[in-house]
C-alpha cells in the first residue's frame, strides 16, 4: 500500500498525523508499504533530541516513511548523508526506513513510477537567519533541474505520480485565486509548467500552500489529508 500526505514540520505534527487514532490504518502496514510526505518533512532540523526522539518514533512505526524536501528542512544536514540508490533513483537513507527522495528523480514503487522534485521558495525568509532557520539550498541547482529533464527523456515523459512541494504556474494561478494568497512566481513554478506541458501522467501531489484540494489537470494540493493511492 501506498499512501500519500503533505507538510508534517517535524514534531509540530509528526504525531498526530500518524498516531494510531488519527491513522487507524497504520496498524495494518508493513514495512513493504509506504507513506510519502510532499515536502516540509522537518524532522532534520536541529539534530536535537527532540529530532532524534521523533526519528526514532517514526521509525518504528510498521511501514516505510519516504520523503521529498519541502523549504523548511535544514539542508545542511540531510545533504550530509550519503547518496545511494533505492528503486532506480538517487536517495538519502536517513535510517533504515526513513528514505529521502532526492530531486529530479524517477522512482519505481510497487509497480508505479514517481517522479519526484522537492524544494521550494521560502515566503518567510525575511524573518528567518541564515543556515540556522533557512538554507539556500530550498531551491534547485540548474543541475537538478537538468537532472531532471534527463530522466524523464529516458521514461520518455511517462510517468503514474509526481511529486512535488510547490507546484506548476498554472497551479499557482489557480491557489492565488482560490485562497487570495500572495505568492510571487519563480523559476521552479515555470519549470513545472513546462514539465506539465510534456509529461503524460496519472496524478500530481504537491504541498507548500497548508490547504487540501482538487486541481485542475489532476493536480492535488496536500496538506493534512492521507490519501491512499495503491
Amino acid at each position: 500500500m501506498i499512501y500519500i500526505t503533505g507538510d508534517i514540520h517535524g514534531s509540530v505534527s509528526v504525531g498526530s498525523r500518524f498516531n494510531t487514532k488519527n491513522f487507524p490504518q497504520g496498524k495494518t502496514l508493513t514495512k513493504q508499504d509506504y507513506i510519502i510526505i510532499v515536502g516540509d518533512f522537518g524532522l532534520l532540523w536541529a539534530d536535537d533530541a527532540e529530532d532524534r526522539f521523533w526519528l526514532k518514533w517514526l521509525t518504528n512505526k510498521p511501514w516505510t516513511t519516504l520523503f521529498i524536501d519541502g523549504n523548511h528542512e535544514n539542508f545542511n544536514l540531510l545533504e550530509s548523508y550519503p547518496v545511494s540508490e533505492w528503486n532506480g533513483g538517487n536517495v538519502h537513507h536517513i535510517t533504515p526506513s526513513i528514505i529521502h527522495l532526492m530531486r529530479g528523480q524517477v522512482f519505481e514503487i510497487e509497480g508505479k513510477k514517481f517522479f519526484t522534485f522537492g524544494g521550494s521558495a521560502s515566503h518567510d525568509k525575511e524573518y528567518r537567519k541564515v543556515d540556522v532557520s533557512w538554507w539556500e539550498r530550498e531551491m534547485p541547482s540548474s543541475e537538478e533541474y537538468q537532472e531532471g529533464i534527463r530522466n524523464l527523456d529516458k521514461n520518455h515523459w511517462v510517468v503514474d505520480y509526481v511529486l512535488t512541494h510547490t507546484c506548476s504556474h498554472d497551479a499557482l494561478t489557480w491557489i492565488i485565486q482560490r485562497y487570495n494568497t500572495n505568492v510571487e512566481l519563480d523559476q521552479m513554478h515555470k519549470y513545472f509548467n513546462v514539465i506539465k506541458s510534456k509529461l503524460e501522467y496519472e496524478k500530481w501531489f504537491f504541498g507548500h500552500f497548508h490547504h487540501d484540494d482538487e486541481l485542475p489537470d489532476n493536480q492535488r494540493l496536500l496538506y493534512n489529508d492521507k490519501i491512499k493511492i495503491l
